[in-house]
């Protein structure tokens, strides 16, 4: 609505009511059905601003993310080669096209947080070469019903609108924490979750083989026991690909390729280092890196030495050094209740135990 004409009705409505009441007309019944309209009117301008703001929010990620290749993601060399193959699909069109093969219309990315699920997805849109259109779950729901389900669709429709104005031939969603919108249905009364995984559902099967360009949906989560099976059955989720805590190669790897940009010490030991950090994930070596850096800028020294790299190893596993000061008889109860830990891990996995360390001031030899 213009500017102006917000002020003359602003000026004319109370002037018109005055009239009204002046001539003796029952102006009650008017003023219910103003209210009423009103704020009809504020909860639609509302649920529509909530959409647009959030698509708006969307776009805004959208635009331009830097191009990223898998020989940049550390570690996972299985799950990189699986989502390779699968991407193969997308490319060889013609040839899966004179097979008969019916075209994967989805990829589910499974494994714990900071893997690198994120980064595989943007490397599957620079290696096929497509338009790359990235959402959370929780960008879907909101309190209104039928919000969730326009989202859906409005994502769908602005990957091919991006794909035929940058001439590409195919489109790549990805759609991070997937399981706030495709949890299990267990008959309950979240319609907004229900309709908007009905939607989705109803986009993937949307999806045909002939049309140009070519959706390709990836999705990722944690807890892929939590899906529904609806959505993770054949002809949805074609292909469902494990992505795991990387093993010490990978683990050295990733450190290398974080440690790029950093001085490092020549007397650094990266092969100690991924020894030292078994169990960690992608996200939490990066951390190391730049923990490791934080403490030699401390220090005020140009370089970062191995000790910087341990202890940057103990604070992103426990935390930050506390000034607390154990008594000997403490220590002696958590030694003997970390060396059950270690002896247990040893038992269950050989040569997982690098060292056990009793606290951030106390570091063991290596065992």
């Amino acid at each position: 609505m213009p500017r102006w004409l917000k002020e003359v009705l602003i000026g004319f409505i109370p002037v018109l009511f005055v009239f009204l009441i002046f001539i003796g007309f029952n102006v009650v019944p008017l003023l219910i059905a103003a209210v009423m309209v009103g704020a009809l009117l504020l909860l639609t301008n509302m649920r529509g601003g909530l959409a647009v703001g959030a698509g708006a929010e969307r776009k805004r990620k959208k635009s331009g993310p830097q191009k990223l290749t898998f020989e940049q993601i550390g570690g996972q060399d299985n799950a990189k080669q699986e989502l390779r193959e699968a991407l193969d699909f997308l490319i060889r069109y013609e040839e899966i096209q004179k097979l008969g093969i019916r075209p994967m219309k989805g990829i589910l990315l499974t494994g714990p947080p900071g893997t690198g699920k994120t980064l595989m997805a943007k490397a599957a849109a620079h290696y096929t070469d497509s338009v790359f259109v990235a959402s959370s779950g929780s960008e879907f729901v909101e309190m209104y019903v039928g919000v969730g389900a326009s989202r859906v669709r409005e994502l769908f429709r602005d990957a091919r609108n991006r794909a035929a104005k940058e001439n590409k031939n195919s489109a790549i969603i990805f759609i991070d924490e997937i399981d706030v919108i495709g949890g299990k249905r267990e008959g309950g009364q979240q319609r907004e979750y229900d309709q908007t995984l009905n939607q989705l559902l109803t986009e993937m099967d949307g999806i045909y083989s002939s049309e140009s360009p070519r959706i390709l949906l990836i999705a990722a989560t944690n807890r892929k026991e939590m899906l529904d099976s609806a959505l993770t059955r054949p002809g949805r989720f074609d292909r469902h690909i494990e992505v795991d805590l990387p093993d010490k190669k990978g683990r050295k790897h990733i450190l290398e390729l974080h440690g790029k940009n950093k001085p490092l010490s020549s007397t650094v030991n990266l092969d100690k280092i991924a020894e030292e950090s078994y169990g960690f994930s992608g996200a939490q070596l990066e951390s190391v890196m730049n923990e490791a850096a934080i403490y030699t800028m401390r220090e005020d020294l140009k370089e970062i030495e191995q000790r910087h790299l341990s202890m940057s190893i103990d604070k992103v596993m426990m935390g930050e050094r506390t000034d607390r000061e154990s008594s000997e008889e403490e220590k002696k109860r958590v030694a003997i209740h970390e060396l059950g830990h270690a002896i247990m891990a040893e038992v269950v996995r050989p040569n997982s135990v690098s060292q056990v360390a009793l606290s951030h001031a106390v570091r063991h030899s290596d065992m």
